[in-house]
Formats: structure tokens, sequence, C-alpha cells
């Protein structure tokens, strides 16, 4: 009870259900790439739905779900973490700019993995929400160089456009594996710039995360 009391509700559950929601189907896409395509794929329908529920929530949600509570300019993000390095830096009642700034790169990095899933879904497997969509723009390829000249033959015509087709799902591919490495990295920074503030704060971050519950000192006051 007393801890309770010396603390603060900070994010509300939408926020701390879709953040461990979000670890869990990234984490169950990933390790079912190759073997487990049904898997795969619904494990990245909910990695979808969460980023799109929480981009709204950022912009209707509780106060400390807002994007405007937590994203800030570059320049003050580097001021923070120059700061932070030298136990300067003030406390955050909901994300620092640091913490904000990663958010935004890590739901562009996962709406990223997704938009490139779903287009590769549709390429191989003519299957997904936007199959439709790419079997129409398959007529009309974005890559003009690899589409063969009108007075070629038929062979010619053909052997065109499965090269392009091959090229077009070897580009999707390449996509969606830089997009998938690209936000594992910015997950590895996220968690070791969760436990380095943890530390230096000497308040445990990922059990905020699931109580939704800070810290209350003079810097941070009841928001509730």
């Amino acid at each position: 009870m007393k801890a309770r009391e010396n603390s603060v509700l900070v994010w509300d559950p939408l926020v701390r259900i879709g953040h461990w929601m979000l670890v869990i189907a990234f984490f169950t896409a990933y390790f079912t790439e190759d073997d487990f395509l049904t898997q795969h794929v619904w494990a990245g329908y909910v990695v979808g739905i969460v980023v799109c529920i929480r981009l709204l929530w950022g912009f209707v949600g509780t106060k400390h779900a807002r994007f405007t509570d937590f994203v800030r300019s570059p320049a003050t993000v580097i001021r923070y973490l120059r700061d932070h390095m030298t136990n300067r830096a003030r406390p955050y009642v909901g994300h620092n700019p640091a913490g904000g700034a990663m958010i935004v790169l890590l739901l562009i990095g996962l709406a990223g993995t997704v938009f490139s899933g779903l287009v590769l879904y549709a390429i191989e497997e003519d299957a997904g929400p936007l199959a439709g969509w790419v079997a129409e723009s398959a007529s009309t390829p974005a890559l003009p160089a690899l589409i063969p000249s009108a007075n070629a033959n038929g062979d010619e015509r053909e052997g065109g456009k499965e090269h392009a087709d091959e090229a077009r799902e070897a580009f999707w591919e390449e996509l969606h594996e830089i997009f998938t490495n690209v936000t594992l990295v910015l997950i590895a920074f996220h968690v070791a710039g969760v436990l380095f503030s943890s530390y230096v704060d000497k308040e445990n971050l990922i059990w905020a995360m699931v109580t939704g519950r800070k810290r209350h000192s003079p810097e941070t006051p009841s928001q509730e």
C-alpha cells in the first residue's frame, strides 16, 4: 500500500497491453519466418493492428500516451542524452525525450516491417489484404528497365515478365528483411536504454510498464 501511495499512474492499460503484445507478436513472427508461415502471418497481423491502434491512441489517448507528451525535437533529445550521461537530466513523468524518439522509430520500423511483409505475402501467396492491390499494380511495374520492349517476340516478353516478377519479389523480400533487422537493432537499443535508465534513476522501468505506475517525487507530480 505504501509503495502505491509513493507512485503515480503514468501508462494506461491500452499502452501497457499493446506494448507487451508487440513484444510477443514481433518475436513470434521473427522466429516463425521460414517454417511456420501461418503463425508468421497472423503474428504480423497482430503487430500491424497494435501499431495502428497505438498511432490512433497517440492522438486521442490519455495524457502520457499522446505524442504531444513525449515527442521532442532532435536538439532536445541530444541535450537530454548528454545530461543523462552526466546524471544531470531532469526526471519526466512519462517517456523522456530519448524514450519518445525511440518509440517513434520503433513504430516506423514496425509499420515498415508489416507493410513490406504484407506486400511480399501478396506477391508470393496471392493472399492477404494487399493481394488485390499488388495484382493490379503488377500490370504497371515501377521498374521500366525490367520490362521487355513492345516489339519483342512472345517468348522474350514472357521471359521479361518472369524476370520482372522475380525482381519485384526479391525487392520486397530484401526490404522486409531490412525493416525487420533495423527494428531488431532498435529493440536492442531500447532495452539497453531502459536498463541503463533503470540503473541511473533507481527505478524498475520494465516493471513500471507492467503496473503502469512510476515512483512519485516532487519533480513528478501526480496526474491521476
